[in-house]
């Protein structure tokens, strides 16, 4: 088979710089199980053309070679054979070299999850036809590619940290370094090349590759690494303490079928005429059987997909810790989840440290005995506090806080309802009589000199200018109005509120002050509804704002607490498929959450938009972590809310027929919980998106960029499973 050009310049580019003097120590060790290997003759003509056909045979046989010495490679030392004087391979990618002289090297080796390791190596040159012992892989190692996978045998010349003694069996597992080394200096024998990385990618310190190349970004991203490699430890431990609470872990299918829960489906068409698959929005009707099952505690590292717009926190397909318990109410599981979270977190601290890059602010956990030594006290990066959760209604969450997952770090709550002048309501809002929420900012590097409220008066009005449009220009109830206290002018700068409206303000607010900024957004005067106000919106991305601006300080806490009492439907949008039903809402959970109290199923019949449902969900520094509920356990209640509430017809109802079959049969009362694990990955290890926690993300639009999916698809390939392409008359009309 002939080589392309590209290559021939491939191979040609093997060839390392004058290496006649060890010309000798290669040749000979191409094919040897150890020792350095390079194929050293070009492939290519100089002029870049491939070779006559008689070279065939020639570069076939280099090529075997290069196989060879690439997959004939000595085994890596297990930990226990980390002796100082011992002589050890190790594996990894030679990431630094320094050259001190023709007769010192240093070089780095990069291996994963394991101690810094440095390579030196000495040598003094002599002529070519007897060059010394370890010559020839002096050279190769000032020779060698930066970034490409090597094997290293050496000998222990010194280790750091605080090692273990205690022995254990996965200490001879090759590949194994002991617990507690944080640095190792080996000196250098034999370093033989496994391939080579090509001198057209460049790499610099902080380089950020595109996603088509996550391999780089994932090899050269510290922080990056660091979280993939947290991310199955979170893992481990939350299993550990589920198994240890005698839940038992059960896998569902993947191949599922389309249920109108409340997020779009993913199809998986099949051969069969018509039938399709659906993958599941969750696990949820199945641990509900598993539940009618017997089954006392169900868990399960769950794969979910939904065709739902994309943020930073979301992705189309995502994993969840899904747990389920039967004879249980929504107190037991959040109690029972409370406690698993504490103990991840002193797991956490007694494993990891969070440690901040050198190259950015962001921080990311690195563990302890790689970082730590015994002299040194350990610290507590995730902040455990042994009182209870706190426990917010979704009503005055959203009256607080203008959000259904608050923030509580952010130092100022907003003050809802405040009766203002309609001089000043008519001003800020075409509503009539809207409610008009407000809250206090006050920078905490604020000075009464008039050059910091000229500094605060810039930042606010570059704030208000990179606002989304439907929190600004936009937004139907008006624009938010931001007014700043300076002492010097009239009513100190309130004047559009008139004087009895500062005697509103000054009264809420007693201790303003010169720099305080005080903004006002109006909303209609009706019951909350929804993940957010706009003023909500606007008070967390101010927060972030002032951090970055430096006019805050970025607070290292980690505030969980619980929201409750969501009511229990919501008025239904254009882009919510809901449940399908007539009724005008949907389900704001699901539609298989119980109503909280006796007097919410009243409210069924009468206001069904006021009852409230036993939903609960765990925040975590204004990040939804997860969500549950006490589950409609009897068939009867289940179709009735089906059929009477959301107006579902006999087809939508029937969709369900298998789980108000396991109703029937006697199902047990039961509550569950469903926790994100993406994002509790990425908010412990110090990132606010979840691309940061999964290997290969999709982008904002659902692609993955690294293996260009979704692909287009054939007419061919639709006719295999009885599909085809609507014609384009069809398409304009629809």
């Amino acid at each position: 088979m002939a080589l392309s050009r590209a290559s021939m310049r491939r191979l040609s580019s093997l060839r390392p710089p004058n290496l006649r003097a060890c010309a000798s120590y290669f040749q000979p060790r191409l094919t040897r199980p150890q020792g350095v290997s390079w194929v050293p003759q070009r492939l290519t003509h100089h002029d870049g053309y491939a070779p006559a056909d008689s070279k065939k045979s020639e570069i076939t046989q280099q090529l075997r070679e290069e196989w060879s010495s690439y997959n004939h490679f000595p085994e890596a030392s297990s930990a226990s054979q980390f002796v100082d004087g011992q002589t050890v391979t190790v594996h990894g990618f030679l990431s630094q070299r320094r050259i001190s002289s023709k007769k010192l090297v240093f070089a780095n080796v990069q291996v994963d999850n394991g101690p810094s390791i440095q390579i030196v190596s000495h040598s003094e040159p002599s002529d070519e036809s007897n060059p010394p012992s370890g010559h020839g892989a002096h050279l190769a190692l000032r020779a060698l590619p930066l970034h490409s996978p090597v094997s290293v045998t050496g000998t222990v010349v010194s280790q750091k940290g605080d090692r273990d003694s205690s022995t254990s069996a996965d200490r001879e597992v090759p590949g194994t370094f002991p617990r507690g080394v944080t640095h190792l200096e080996i000196s250098l024998q034999n370093i033989q090349p496994l391939n080579v990385f090509p001198k057209d990618i460049i790499v610099s310190k902080g380089v950020q590759f595109p996603p088509s190349a996550r391999h780089l970004q994932i090899r050269f991203d510290e922080a990056l690494q660091a979280r993939l490699r947290a991310r199955p430890k979170i893992g481990h431990e939350l299993r550990k303490f589920l198994t240890d609470l005698n839940f038992t872990e059960v896998e569902t299918p993947i191949l599922f079928k389309s249920t109108p829960e409340g997020a779009r489906e993913f199809l998986v068409p099949t051969r069969r005429a018509g039938l399709a698959y659906a993958l599941p929005q969750s696990p949820q009707q199945y641990k509900q059987i598993l539940m009618s099952s017997g089954v006392r505690g169900y868990y399960q590292f769950a794969r979910c997909f939904r065709d739902e717009d994309l943020r930073a926190d979301r992705q189309p397909e995502f994993t969840q810790l899904d747990l389920e318990m039967s004879f249980a109410t929504g107190q037991d599981v959040m109690r029972t989840v409370e406690s698993i979270m504490k103990d991840l977190l002193k797991s956490l601290n007694a494993q990891f440290e969070l440690v901040q890059s050198d190259n950015t602010n962001e921080r990311y956990p690195v563990p302890r005995n790689l970082t730590s030594s015994s002299s040194k006290p350990p610290s507590n990066s995730w902040p455990i506090s042994s009182a209870p959760f706190p426990r917010l209604t979704y009503e005055e969450a959203m009256s607080r806080f203008g959000v259904d997952k608050p923030d509580t770090r952010i130092p100022f709550e907003i003050t809802p309802a405040i009766p203002l002048p309609e001089s000043f309501t008519s001003m800020i809002s075409p509503l009539s009589s809207p409610a008009i929420d407000c809250f206090l900012f006050s920078p905490t590097n604020k000075d009464t000199a008039p050059s910091h409220i000229q500094e605060t008066t810039k930042f606010i009005h570059s704030f208000l200018s990179t606002l989304p449009p439907a929190l600004f220009s936009s937004n139907p109830n008006g624009q938010p109005a931001a007014l700043i206290i300076d002492t010097s002018k009239p009513l100190m700068g309130l004047s559009p509120l008139s004087f009895p409206g500062v005697e509103t303000i000054t009264a809420l607010y007693p201790d303003l002050d010169n720099g305080d900024v005080l903004f006002f957004q109006a909303r209609p005067s009706t019951p909350f509804s929804g993940g957010a106000t706009a003023l909500g919106q606007i008070r967390s991305l101010l927060y972030s704002s002032a951090i970055s601006a430096g006019l805050l300080p970025k607070s290292q806490e980690f505030n969980f607490l619980w929201v409750t009492n969501f009511p229990m439907f919501t008025p239904q949008t254009e882009t919510d498929p809901g449940q399908g039903g007539q009724a005008g809402f949907s389900a704001t959970h699901h539609p298989f959450t119980a109503p909280l109290t006796g007097q919410d199923v009243d409210l069924l019949v009468s206001n069904p938009l006021a009852a409230r449902a036993d939903h609960y969900d765990l925040v975590l520094n204004g990040v939804e972590l997860g969500g549950g509920s006490r589950r409609i356990h009897t068939a009867k209640m289940q179709e009735y809310v089906f059929r009477e509430i959301l107006k579902m017809s006999d087809k939508g109802v029937k969709q369900f027929s298998h789980l108000l079959e396991a109703l029937r049969a006697g199902c047990p009362p039961h509550a569950g919980f469903a926790l994100g694990f993406d994002r509790l990955c990425a908010v412990l290890t110090g990132t606010d998106s979840v691309r940061d926690v999964i290997a290969f993300p999709k982008s904002m639009k659902g692609e993955d960029l690294t293996v260009k999916s979704p692909g287009k698809i054939t007419s061919e390939e639709l006719g295999t499973y009885h599909l085809a392409f609507r014609p384009k008359e069809r398409q304009k009309q629809e």
